[in-house]
């Protein structure tokens, strides 16, 4: 036997005793082949901005596949690297196809909120609305004005709140009462 033969025939030694549930041989298999699986992965995908986060995703995700289907590995003249190469072609194949579907962008930054996916028409309905409602809270009292913007807009607490404008919680509770009682009146009219 050649030096290069005595390995796999060690792993398929290993793969049939994981086969069968053995968890010491589980764990040599996946030690041996989480090598392999990261190098054809970061060769079939490469990198990205941010490195080979993507292929080591992947890796992860065949590393699973072939820890999930160890129990129906069977010896059918193929050795177990063929197996497990199936294996993680089939799962870059995947990833390739999820990328042609979903082509994303990579940002320095992660926008603080999602984006909903609106189309144009709804995007302007919404930029009326909230020149609507800024319209609207622009007619308060100052005191109201502040008090929703920290108590709804900020989400800040009652006692935040009387904190930051030197009040009282209930003061505050109050105020925010009155403005949104106010509020409801002048829209209950311009209907």
């Amino acid at each position: 036997m050649t030096p290069r033969a005595e390995p796999d025939l060690e792993l398929e030694n290993a793969a049939k005793a994981a086969g069968e549930g053995d968890p010491a041989a589980i764990s040599a298999v996946l030690a041996t082949i989480q090598p392999k699986v990261i190098r054809y992965c970061r060769a079939r995908i490469g990198p990205s901005r941010q490195g080979y986060a993507s292929a080591d995703d992947v890796a992860q995700d065949v590393l699973l596949a072939v820890f999930t289907a160890l129990p129906s590995y069977r010896d059918e003249g193929k050795s177990f690297l063929s197996f497990m190469f199936g294996i993680a072609a089939h799962k870059v194949a995947d990833f390739h196809r999820k990328q042609r579907r979903e082509p994303s962008t990579a940002v320095a930054d992660v926008p603080e909120r999602a984006d909903s996916g609106n189309g144009p028409e709804q995007a302007l309905l919404q930029a009326e609305m909230r020149q609507m409602v800024r319209d609207l809270v622009g007619t308060l009292p100052e005191k109201h004005q502040d008090v929703l913007v920290h108590r709804i807009m900020g989400e800040m607490t009652s006692e935040e709140t009387a904190e930051l404008l030197s009040s009282t919680p209930g003061a505050v509770r109050v105020a925010q009462h009155r403005a949104l009682n106010s509020l409801r009146r002048r829209v209950t009219r311009q209907r």
